[in-house]
This record gives structure tokens, sequence and C-alpha cells, in this order.
């Protein structure tokens, strides 16, 4: 593309971005199973005419735009309310989870510089179940991660296997409520309790289940403290735009006190230019996604997010039994809110996700460790609630289609791999695997289940390096 000499019309350009979606899966169906949470057309159009109300204001300056001020604060305070935080915690918005991450491991960090300058080389302590924007945290922030294993059977961390992990370099603790993968909550209060006796911080990542696994204890459920109320809990991550179902680019992060969170923040006079004060990564901020999100919590209020929770969570409860009733199929662990995944002994799930994908649907493949077996993954939305039925229904038949195809030779494609990564030159290697694969040219793939046996087979270093290669590839 070049900018055109004579601009567009504004028919034809709406036109063409509409035309960009056609290759997309079609969200508005409820047969996109992750990525989008959907609470219903009229909240989405009011917090919508509330985004775009803030579209222009900034929030890098709120002595401009004190609007911008008033909105983070009234958002922040709320979620701070509804994780029972004290008066005392604080927080600020962040474009998203990872952001929000980050931010907890920098500040970790810096007050360790601050507090314990004799640590030269920062670990945090995680484990093999933590999001995967820990370790670019870690990775962006020079903090080493000590990954911890997860009990097989249950895929929470054990309390006392995060203690054995910390060493007199470690600054900061992870555990997870829910975690992505599986679902299930990290045992929270306990290893509180360790991060205490270690003078250490601990951060909660509740990206995904901050706001909905607070609401289910309101409504009844019964939900292992994981908040404010866990003492050493030090810091928590929640995501608006998850199951808060507001507009994309929110999220909070939060702390027990200004005495942590000061460590956040960034200022700078040393320049000609203006004085920059930070609190979060960004700089310039757009006031939608803040206004977006101050839109939604009040259009739902407590009562309307208690009825789209209490409906999301019995319709997991019958496709989490639906899918446990196909004899292929089982579901790893017990999941604590509506996200969960599925494995197969019999049946190759990338296979059955290639199948469901031919039928609109989309399921995300996640890869096997020494832990946990190869499966698909459901995070089930209020947007995604009306078609349990169809979803149980499709995935019956495309496990028996499955069943009639010649099955993906792992063995073999891993036997290939090893083979491959066996020759003097790792870029000749990688350029062989991915035309294996079908990952070549700037062309995405249509069907997935080979790629992912490839990839599955590669020692995590080198997919890392095999997909970041890939990636670099496919954008300009």
């Amino acid at each position: 593309m070049h900018i055109p000499q004579t601009g567009k019309t504004k028919e034809e350009i709406l036109g063409a971005l509409q035309a960009f979606k056609s290759r997309d899966m079609d969200w508005k169906s409820g047969k996109v199973w992750c990525y989008v949470y959907n609470p219903g057309e009229d909240p989405v159009e009011v917090t919508k005419e509330a985004y775009l109300s803030f579209l222009t204001e900034n929030g890098l300056d709120p002595t401009v735009f004190p609007s911008m001020l008033k909105l983070e604060t009234d958002v922040v305070r709320a979620t701070i309310n509804l994780l029972r935080g004290d008066s005392n915690a604080v927080g600020h918005l962040t474009t998203g989870g990872t952001e929000s991450i980050m931010l907890a491991v920098k500040t970790a960090r810096d007050m360790a510089r601050a507090t314990k300058p004799n640590i030269k080389e920062p670990e945090m302590v995680l484990p093999k179940t933590a999001h995967a924007a820990h370790h670019k945290a870690a990775h962006y922030l020079g903090v080493k991660p000590v990954l911890v294993d997860i009990d097989p059977a249950t895929f929470k961390v054990r309390a006392e296997d995060m203690e054995k992990a910390i060493t007199a370099n470690t600054i900061l603790l992870v555990a997870s409520a829910p975690s992505y993968s599986q679902g299930v909550i990290d045992p929270i209060s306990e290893i509180g309790k360790i991060a205490l006796k270690h003078n250490l911080l601990f951060h909660v990542d509740g990206c995904v289940g901050g706001l909905h696994l607070s609401f289910m204890r309101k409504i009844g459920y019964e939900v292992p403290d994981f908040d404010f109320t866990v003492p050493g809990v030090t810091s928590i991550s929640t995501d608006l735009h998850k199951y808060g179902y507001a507009a994309k680019g929110c999220s909070v992060i939060m702390y027990r006190n200004k005495n942590i969170r000061k460590y956040q923040i960034f200022a700078c006079t040393d320049t000609t230019a203006y004085t920059l004060i930070n609190p979060t990564v960004l700089s310039t901020k757009s006031g939608g996604p803040m206004a977006g999100a101050w839109a939604i919590l009040n259009f739902l209020g407590e009562e309307g997010y208690m009825k789209i929770i209490q409906e999301v969570q019995e319709a997991t409860r019958k496709l989490i039994d639906g899918i446990n009733a196909i004899p292929e199929l089982r579901v790893l662990g017990k999941p604590a809110m509506c996200m969960f995944s599925f494995a197969s002994d019999e049946i190759n799930v990338y296979q059955l996700g290639d199948e469901m994908n031919k039928r609109g649907w989309y399921i995300q493949g996640q890869f096997s460790t020494l832990l946990t077996p190869r499966n698909l993954h459901i995070s089930v939305n209020h947007g995604t609630i009306h078609n349990v039925d169809a979803l149980l229904k499709d995935l019956r038949e495309c496990v028996e289609i499955v069943k009639t195809k010649t099955p993906i030779d792992s063995d073999a494609i891993r036997a290939m791999v090893g083979a491959a990564l066996q020759g003097p030159d790792p870029e000749a290697a990688f350029g062989q695997l991915a035309a294996s694969a079908g990952l070549t040219g700037t062309e995405l793939p249509t069907e997935m289940a080979f790629i992912n046996e490839v990839l599955d087979a590669l020692p995590d270093e080198l997919c890392n390096s095999f997909l970041v290669n890939y990636f670099n590839d496919l954008y300009v």
C-alpha cells in the first residue's frame, strides 16, 4: 500500500475496511470460543458510544483532561472494591493483561533495587501454568523466571514446591486465579503465607478471573480467596476487556498500597522537552478504553454482571458434562470458572480442531508439555452460551469423522524434526520444517493439525525461534 495521492471517500474507506474482514472468524455468531467477549448488543452499543466520545482525549496529562483522571479513578476504585481491597489499595488502567503483568514485574524489580541492593540477578518464582506474559516481562526486564512444576492431576502448583524454588535472589512470587490453560486456581492463601514468611512480593494474575470469580462468589458459588483479603498478596492484575466485557484495551493493575505502587511510576525531567510522568508504560493514552470500561460497569451494574455470569456458568457446566460424555474426550482437571481444556487418548485433537473449524467453529489448540497432553481450550462467554448444544453436536460428529481419517503419525513427525535439527545449519532446518508444515510465504494456513504437530515436537527454545522467524516473514 502507498498513501493515495487523492483521498478516498468515507464510503470507499469503510467498504474496504469491511472487506478486509471477509476471512475473519464470525465472532458475532457465537462460534469463536476465545479472544472475544460479547455481553450482548445493547451493552456493546453503549460501550462503543462511550468509547468514541473519548476517542481523541489524551490521558498523558490529567491537568489538561481531568475527565481522564476521573474515569481512571472511578474504574480502578470499583475494581479494587470488587476484589475486596481496602482504602489503601491503589492501581492504574493499562492496555491489557500483558502490560499489567509487566508493570507488576517492573515494580517488583525496581523495589528490590531500592530495598534489596544486594540482589544483582533478580528472580521470580512462578508455576509452569503461568501466562506467557510473565515470561515476556522477565525477558524485557532482565528478571530470571524460575519455573515450578504443577500437579499433573489437578494442574495446580503446590505451595511447598513454590517455597523450595525461592533463593536469595527471589524478588517475586506469582500465581494464577485461574490459570488460562485449564482454568484452575492456584493455592493463593498458602502461597501468600510463604510470601510473608520470606518477605517477598506476591502477584496474583487475575486477568481472566478477577471479575468473573468475584461475581461468582457474590452469586453464592464456592470460590477460594484469591484477592486482597489474602495476607501476602501485594498486587493483582484484572482485565476489564475479558470478563468485564469492556472494549479491547483495558486492564487494571492493583497494589496493596502506594508504597509498592510508587516503583511502577516513571518520571523524567532530563530533557529539553516537557516533563514526562508515566504511571504505566504508555505516554499517550486514548480515553476510549477508559470511557468504554466506565460505561459497561455502570450499564450492567452488579445485577447485570451476576445475571451474565450465572448464565455463563450454567452453560459451562452443561458443556463440560457434554464433553465428558463423549467417550473419546475428557476435560482436564476441575475448572473453577468458565474456561477449560479437553484432551483425548484416542484421537488427535488438533485434527478435531480442524474439522470443527470447517464448520465455522474456532477452538484454541494448546501444545503438550511433560505434565499436560495436547489439548483444545474453550473460553465460554455470554455471546457463546446459546451455541452449547450445537457445539456438542458438532463435536460428537467431528470426533467420528476424525476416527475415520488417517491419524497423524506423531512419532514420524518427531523423528523428522529430530533429523532436521541434527544438521549443521539451524536456519536451513527451520526452512525445511516451515516448508513441511506449510508455513511459508505470507499466506496464512487453512489447516493447523500438521503444523501444530511439528511445533509440538520442537523443544520449547527452538519452537520459539521457529515462530519468531515465521512472524518475521509474515509481517512487513
